[in-house]
């Protein structure tokens, strides 16, 4: 099986976190992404990663085992296109993790963490395995917001609220964007989304290398505003997801690919990691739907 052949960053802003975040920790500093001509990625803080979130004067012996094994992580994460929505995202360590978990489209393990949206039953369900140790559903109880911060093993997970449509009104805060920062990648599956996003949504994600895209162009946002939500978040890579014919894709790259580069696997999965992330601005299509 293969996968595409990515350029490499320069060294000098591929941030392998293994010592790299605990030196953005104890230096408590930011440093851009890339900087690059039109079409490229753009400079980004350094927000994603977990060591970096605050400032805090603190030696090394004070890091939390948490925050060890986050430095640590080593290798790349695999993620692996299952269908629909759904994603298998397994970090270095072992952990494997399903976005929009449901009772249509599911991977062929009982994975470890499953994250849920609910604005169409095929993105969760009420009956999850019961070997599932973390269902993290991307709304609360009570119209209150979901909010997830998880760290295991070598993973953390976090959510950004988002609205959704409810017939004639606006159920706000009825699903997530899902971040998971995976040996020094960031994740972004931007589940059912329905309306662009602020200046909050934005600051709240952070930096993020891959955004799973939903790219259907009605159930969930428009194509130019995919497009302009895709531009705000400004990540080197983004995968296509959730949509229900090869026109529907092809008219997604289509005008995707006025600006970005557009690339097409042969198997459902990607290897990924700092390093081998694109310098400029790219579409990966992962075959399957």
């Amino acid at each position: 099986m293969s996968s595409p052949a990515f350029a490499a960053m320069p060294n000098a802003v591929a941030a392998n976190c293994r010592w790299g975040r605990l030196r953005a920790l104890l230096a408590a500093s930011a440093f851009g992404v890339l900087a690059l001509s039109a079409g490229t990625v753009q400079a980004q803080p350094e927000k994603c990663p977990r060591m970096v979130a605050e400032r805090p004067k603190v030696r090394l012996a004070a890091l939390d085992a948490a925050m060890l094994r986050l430095a640590e992580a080593t290798g790349p994460v695999h993620l692996t296109f299952i269908g629909h929505a759904s994603f298998l995202i397994e970090s270095p360590a072992g952990v494997s993790i399903v976005t929009d978990y449901n009772d249509y489209v599911r991977a062929n393990l009982v994975p470890r963490i499953v994250t849920m949206n609910h604005a169409h039953d095929t993105h969760y369900t009420d009956a999850p395995d019961p070997g599932i140790e973390y269902v993290l559903k991307g709304w609360g109880r009570d119209g209150a917001p979901a909010h997830h911060e998880v760290t295991v093993e070598d993973v953390w997970i976090r959510n950004v609220p988002t609205n959704i449509r409810r017939g004639a009104g606006t159920e706000y805060d009825g699903n997530s964007m899902f971040v998971f920062e995976v040996a020094g990648v960031c994740i972004a599956h931007l589940g059912h989304l329905h309306h662009l996003l602020t200046k909050d949504h934005l600051e709240a994600l952070g930096r993020i290398d891959v955004v799973l895209a939903p790219v259907d162009g009605s159930y969930t946002l428009d194509l130019e505003g995919m497009v302009e939500v895709l531009k705000s978040i400004n990540a080197p890579l983004v995968i296509p997801m959730h949509y229900f014919s090869q026109y529907g894709l092809e008219r997604f790259l289509a005008r995707l690919g006025q600006e970005w580069t557009v690339q097409r696997a042969t198997e459902p999965f990607v290897l990924l990691s700092r390093e081998t992330l694109p310098k400029t601005r790219t579409v990966l299509v992962l075959p399957g739907r």
